[in-house]
Parts: structure tokens; C-alpha cells; sequence
């Protein structure tokens, strides 16, 4: 007859040796865009939903637009997909020729953190917030076709590819100008690319003087 021992095993690994480690609270950040949006954008982020943190390709397409088409897209209609914490929409909703409307979208659980970093701006009278998910029908407050349709890292879960093609399709009409900027970690993000030249023509950017920088951070645009 052997007693139960309540010690733990020579190599267990316990709570006391290895904390759990907490998320990251919500921050939020000023963001000027080289000095090119005066007053700076006000950004809380998520750190808990992937939509809800900062990443490379909006931060490049914001700043792109900023830089070198605010007067083309004075008075036009934007819509941008996967919106996240609106970061390239609320820049464009900041500046002074700005666009005549600008929709925001994403899934549900984004909407709030979307919403409340357009309540901090207060732009309200030029950008809304909706929800879309791609391969789903346009709800009827997204305005289809937009004359510009923007998406900024849109392409980081392959299964979701087909879905957003679809949804892009729906949203363009025949003068609808897309601007798409990602940043490629991995070789399936190209695909998205080859599956999208079969349905648009597609061109690269070539006019922004800063690309030099961004390219070879591995940013396309």
C-alpha cells in the first residue's frame, strides 16, 4: 500500500514558476503621417482582435494617400474593407480636401473599437461605420458601387480569399479604382494577387517617392 503524494512531479511546470501573462491593455496613439495630417489622428487600438491592432500595409496606404491623391479623391465616395480600428479611413475623414463620404467596414466584433476611434476624431458628418462580412450580401446601408474602394491587409487568412474577391466584385462598379496594400508574410499571400489579376487590372504603384522605403519592408501596393 503506497500513500498519494500531493507534491508536484520533479519537472512540472506551475503557475508560481511561469505566470500566465495578461494581454496588453488598449493604448492609444497620436499619428501624423510624416506631419502630413495636422491635427494628428487619435487611435485606440485592441491588442485582443487582430482587426483591432496597427499593421503595415493601412499605415503605408494612408500615408500614400495623404501624400500624393487628396485632391483626386475630393468629393468622391470611399469604401474601405476590413477597416480594423479605422486608421486609413479616419485619416482621409481628418484631412482638409477630404473625400464627400467615407464608409468604414468590418466584421462585429471591430464595430465598437471602429466606432469609438471615430467618436474620439469626431468626423461623424463624413465617415460611417458598418458592418460587412466578405461573401455575404451587401447590406443595404453599404454604398455599392463607391467610386473608390479601399483595403489595407486584407489578405492574412487564405480560406477567407474567395470570399473577399467575391465581395470586391459586388462592391465595384465598372469606374471603381481599388487601392490594395498588404504586406506579404508568406507565399500564399501572392495568390490572392493571381486570383484577382483574373478578374481586374491590376497595376502597381509607382508614384509614391517614399516606395523605396516601404518595398523593401516587403509592403506592396
Amino acid at each position: 500500500m503506497s500513500a498519494t503524494s500531493t507534491e508536484a512531479p520533479p519537472f512540472s511546470i506551475t503557475e508560481e514558476l511561469v505566470p500566465s501573462i495578461a494581454p496588453k491593455p488598449p493604448s492609444t496613439t497620436f499619428i501624423d503621417f510624416s506631419g502630413l495630417l495636422n491635427p494628428p489622428l487619435l487611435l485606440q487600438d485592441d491588442p485582443t482582435e487582430c482587426g483591432g491592432q496597427l499593421w503595415p500595409g493601412g499605415m503605408v496606404l494612408a500615408e500614400y494617400l495623404l501624400r500624393c491623391k487628396m485632391p483626386a479623391l475630393r468629393g468622391k465616395t470611399i469604401l474601405e474593407l476590413g477597416a480594423g480600428s479605422g486608421l486609413v479611413g479616419l485619416a482621409l475623414a481628418l484631412y482638409p480636401l477630404r473625400p464627400s463620404h467615407i464608409h468604414v467596414t468590418d466584421l462585429p466584433p471591430i464595430l465598437p473599437l471602429l466606432r469609438h476611434n471615430i467618436s474620439l476624431n469626431s468626423p461623424e458628418t463624413s465617415i460611417l461605420a458598418h458592418i460587412l462580412e466578405w461573401g455575404s450580401p451587401i447590406p443595404a446601408s453599404v454604398h455599392s458601387p463607391s467610386d473608390i474602394l479601399l483595403a489595407a491587409d486584407c489578405v492574412y487568412f487564405e480560406p477567407a480569399f474567395p470570399l473577399l474577391l467575391q465581395t470586391m466584385q459586388e462592391l465595384m462598379g465598372p469606374d471603381t479604382l481599388c487601392y490594395f496594400c498588404y504586406k506579404k508574410r508568406r507565399r500564399a499571400d501572392m495568390k490572392f494577387i493571381k486570383m484577382a489579376r483574373k478578374v481586374f487590372e491590376v497595376k502597381n504603384v509607382d508614384d509614391d517617392p517614399d516606395k523605396g522605403n516601404w518595398g523593401r519592408d516587403g509592403v506592396h501596393l
